[in-house]
């Protein structure tokens, strides 16, 4: 735990104070005697001792790498200026090394001005250069062409970076926008099948209570049922809220939001209730662990039966949930003539929807005209799938 901590302690650190100690590091390698000497050289200039001067150019080349990622520009001009100080003077301190990766990091991280840096590093390279080469006029000048060469390839992996960069935060936008869509359009396809199906059922209810007046007792069960339904129906919106706004202090009720399969049967009641011949029937247990298998089997059921209420009213309708031990197999049948029952295709919030979560999930869904009438809704959802 502590190993985990140390990383995660230090990321949170100002890029600022991740930096300085790299510029740290390189200024106590310039003053060490063994290093001196031994750092770049462009010109051929004879190494002299290091004197007060050299400090400067040491300082110039070292601590303005702690700025290398925030202020890449102005970085990468003191490390400039030092270096040419270095230079001139022959010191050739290790400091030098702070060049390329002030160049790599104005590569990386400028914004704005890169082609005036470009340009402008590239004349004080050429300034640089016809200096030392008065100073040292037997030195090539194809030493110093290869030189500016290096740090060229240097300024170019630094743009690459930076585009690496951009392309990588282009593509997490990128799927944290389709993360979204995809869960507004899971969301609606809930809000649809709790709406449509309890709407549904009200309706029913409500007129078949208009042909009981007679009957006081049939009646008031009727009206038990509606309300019944609308407090289920607002039961099952709050959930749908609670997903929008997943605050554990605002859940209502704590209760789980996902229905299970054991909720069909208050479904069938539902239905029954509706003036809909329904028969259930429940194989087998549930799986330890179903994923969201039960959550897809209950808006499979859902679906069904609010399409029976809808376009075979009246007709005989059966319920099949059958629990194995990797799978969950739904089977809603409705008699009739069934030219009404809805189709298969639509706008993809009532069956096609159904089987797009049953296809991710892996599993195998049908909706189709039986043989001499009726309409037959199958899926076989693989249990034990992430949530």
């Amino acid at each position: 735990m502590e190993r985990r901590r140390v990383p995660e302690l230090w990321h949170r650190l100002d890029v600022t104070a991740r930096d300085l100690p790299l510029g740290m590091l390189l200024l106590v390698a310039s003053v060490v005697p063994a290093f001196h000497g031994n750092g770049t050289e462009v010109g051929g200039l004879p190494t002299r001792p290091a004197d007060a001067l050299a400090g400067v150019a040491a300082v110039l080349q070292c601590l303005p790498l702690a700025v290398r990622r925030r202020w890449p520009l102005v970085c990468l001009t003191l490390v400039s200026c030092g270096f040419a100080l270095d230079q001139l003077r022959g010191y050739h301190l290790f400091a030098g090394t702070a060049l390329p990766i002030a160049l790599l990091s104005a590569g990386s991280y400028l914004e704005r001005y890169r082609r005036a840096t470009l340009v402008s590093s590239s004349v004080a390279f050429a300034a640089l250069a016809v200096a030392l080469h008065q100073r040292a006029p037997g030195e090539p000048m194809a030493e110093f062409v290869t030189f500016y060469l290096a740090l060229a390839l240097v300024w170019g992996i630094g743009g690459w970076m930076r585009s690496a960069r951009t392309a990588e935060a282009e593509r997490r936008s990128r799927v944290a926008e389709e993360a979204r869509a995809a869960e507004r359009t899971r969301i609606a396809r809930e809000l649809h099948d709790v709406v449509t199906h309890h709407v549904t059922a009200m309706v029913v209810q409500s007129e078949a209570a208009r042909y009981l007046t007679a009957s006081p007792d049939r009646l008031d069960q009727t009206l038990i049922a509606v309300s019944d339904t609308g407090r289920q129906a607002i039961t099952d919106l709050r959930h749908l809220l609670d997903l929008l706004d997943p605050d554990p202090g605002t859940s209502h009720g704590g209760r789980d939001r996902t229905p299970p399969v054991g909720r069909v049967l208050t479904l069938v009641e539902q239905t029954r209730l509706a003036g809909q011949p329904v028969e259930f029937t429940e194989e087998g247990a549930p799986p330890a662990s179903t994923g969201s298998a039960d959550l897809v089997a209950y808006r499979v059921v859902q679906e069904a039966l609010t399409n029976a209420l809808k376009h075979a009213r009246g007709s005989r309708t059966s319920v099949l949930v059958r629990h194995g031990e990797r799978e969950i197999i739904v089977e809603v049948g409705t008699d009739g003539p069934g030219s009404r029952v809805a189709s298969p295709s639509g706008s993809g919030r009532g069956l096609e929807g159904l089987r797009e979560r049953v296809d991710i999930l892996g599993g195998d869904f049908s909706a189709d005209h039986r043989t001499g009438g009726g309409f037959l809704v199958r899926a076989r959802i693989p249990a034990g799938g992430p949530a």
